[in-house]
């Protein structure tokens, strides 16, 4: 049983260009970004700008480079930022915050990427020599390892408000805070008044091939500017790509509700399977876990058969496997993967073979 093409359920990374979106790569209207000529680019940081209700945003070429940013502005060698344990800035960033801004990370490890308010209590460090001083809260909306969980808008405003009654700056990786609008009917804009800075991403669920932004007050931005061109970031005729974000943009939001119930629909055929456990219940957007058991087999055996079937899943721990819905897969797609994966558990078990 093997599909006659590749169905990538890695990540939403994977989408390719829609023929609109390329149409509109193609007769974009370009000039040199970095000395402030391209038209295109200026469109598109307003725009972003305009749906977050920040003062100004910048074009970037990732969503790395963009925490990056956020943590140079907000942040001097030797200061503190507070994290979750498990947020993608700590874990799949390569510790930037230290590499290249000299900054320290103090981890809080929550429920599936929920930090807690009485959590974070006691964690402002003492005025001393000894210490480092604690400078940034950051949040993840969604939450990549969290299963794409979406922070709850009233649990934001809790952590928020701590964080201001403590001085510190606040930014979000909000990559796919578009996920988290459309999940709840909760604006952007909403979302991002909470904090000084956001990051959001164009080349996840919108479908774009490259590039994030990064938003906040004009003085933050135009010192964004400076982050950007010192860490290799700056880019001339780059109208061709911002013009695939503000395709996006325009015609990629509202369909995210799509690919969410996708992958609802991914999770209700997986908890049919044996051998297979959703983490966690209920899927909210358009990232699923699963844990395959032990007497089975493990994630990597299991992503490895059903890569000889056609079907592309990432394992993330040894028992893990995530799988991420997007533009690129449908409903079908969706079962026949469903169909592989019960075929493959059913007629494979690895844990036999090595014993």
């Amino acid at each position: 049983m093997k599909t006659e093409r590749i169905l990538d359920f890695r990540s939403d990374t994977v989408t390719r260009p829609t023929p609109g979106m390329r149409a509109a790569m193609a007769s974009a209207e370009v000039g040199d970004d970095v000395l402030g000529d391209d038209p295109t680019v200026q469109r598109l940081e307003e725009r972003v700008a305009e749906l977050l209700h920040k003062e100004a945003a910048l074009f970037v070429p990732s969503g790395t480079m963009s925490n990056l940013i956020a943590v140079r502005l907000h942040c001097r060698p030797g200061d503190e930022m507070i994290c979750e344990a498990d947020s993608h800035i700590y874990n799949y960033e390569q510790g930037g915050y230290a590499q290249i801004c000299g900054v320290a990370a103090r981890p809080v490890q929550g429920y599936w990427g929920l930090m807690q308010p009485e959590q974070l209590e006691g964690l402002i460090r003492p005025q001393n020599v000894h210490f480092v001083r604690t400078r940034l809260l950051t949040l993840e909306n969604t939450h990549n390892r969290g299963g794409g969980r979406v922070q709850p808008f009233s649990l934001v405003e809790t952590l928020v408000g701590w964080a201001r009654r403590n001085h510190l700056a606040l930014h979000l990786d909000g990559a796919r805070l578009w996920n988290a609008s459309v999940a709840t009917g909760i604006p952007l804009h909403e979302w991002a008044q909470l904090f000084d800075t956001v990051n959001v991403c164009f080349s996840k669920g919108l479908g774009a091939p490259v590039g994030s932004a990064l938003a906040g007050p004009k003085d933050l931005i135009a010192e964004a500017r400076r982050h950007r061109k010192v860490l290799g970031g700056g880019m001339r005729q780059v109208g061709v790509l911002a013009a695939a974000a503000l395709y996006a943009l325009e015609h990629h939001i509202d369909r995210l509700a799509e690919d969410h119930a996708n992958a609802r629909r991914l999770a209700a055929g997986l908890m049919e399977i044996p051998f297979l456990t959703l983490m966690p219940i209920p899927v909210e957007t358009n990232i699923l876990l699963f844990d395959v058991a032990p007497e089975w087999g493990t994630a990597a055996q299991l992503s490895q058969l059903l890569k000889d079937h056609g079907v592309l899943m990432l394992p993330t721990a040894p028992q893990r496997i995530r799988a991420v819905t997007h533009l690129d897969v449908n409903s079908q797609d969706v079962d026949e993967a469903l169909g592989i994966l019960r075929h493959v558990i059913c007629e494979h078990r690895p844990c036999q073979n090595s014993s």
